[in-house]
């Protein structure tokens, strides 16, 4: 068992495929001994083949995780990499990160008095090979919002509203956008945590 660790049964630290702040923190959150590694994959290339192939926009946050999983899993050898993606469709269209506040305004604005679907998948490698994955979807529904409002709203939140898909995150100032929420909290932030802890139970990496 790895030190400091109550439940973790691998024998290194769980190397986490991803750049994301927030989900280290999950990780760490549930007491996983945590490494981070940021995965080099052109996700929009990625994205545009898997589309082209005719996968759902929904799905895209699975070949993406997957992607990062197996850019990373080759060059460390015996270790379980775990990757993590997040797709936002409204309407059957999918939406990115904003670029910058004017694009987070457009946004926002798109989505207002709409519901759309948040999914977040996970992929767990280890040399090279897919040894687990999972998935779940959450859908909100936004408030009808003025413009003046969307542009009180960006300037407030600052870099916040370019740092996550959809323009918000729904832990902080981004609550204020939504009239009604629906499904796992986890999932909303980018990682499906239930299912990922069911995952490595299943592969006895957990206790």
């Amino acid at each position: 068992m790895t030190a400091g660790s109550t439940f973790w049964r691998g024998d290194a630290p769980l190397i986490l495929a991803s750049g994301s702040a927030t989900r280290r923190q999950l990780l760490q959150a549930a007491a996983l001994p945590v490494e981070a590694v940021r995965p080099v994959v052109d996700e929009r290339a990625i994205e545009a083949d898997f589309l082209a192939m005719g996968g759902p926009p929904s799905g895209v946050a699975a070949a993406l995780a997957e992607a990062k999983a197996l850019s990373v899993s080759p060059s460390h050898a015996g270790r379980v990499v775990l990757a993590a993606d997040q797709m936002l469709t409204c309407e059957g269209r999918p939406f990115h990160k904003p670029e910058d506040a004017a694009a987070a305004r457009r946004q926002i604005a798109l989505l207002a008095g709409r519901r759309h679907e948040l999914t977040s998948a996970f992929v767990l490698a280890r040399d090279g090979q897919i040894i687990g994955r999972g998935a779940s979807t959450a859908a909100l529904v936004m408030r009808a919002l003025t413009p003046a409002f969307i542009e009180a709203y960006v300037a407030e939140a600052g870099p916040a509203a370019t740092a996550s898909v959809g323009g918000y995150q729904l832990e902080g100032l981004g609550i204020h956008l939504f009239d009604r929420v629906e499904g796992d909290h986890f999932t909303i932030l980018g990682l499906p945590v239930l299912d990922l802890l069911a995952a490595l139970r299943g592969l006895d990496l957990l206790a």
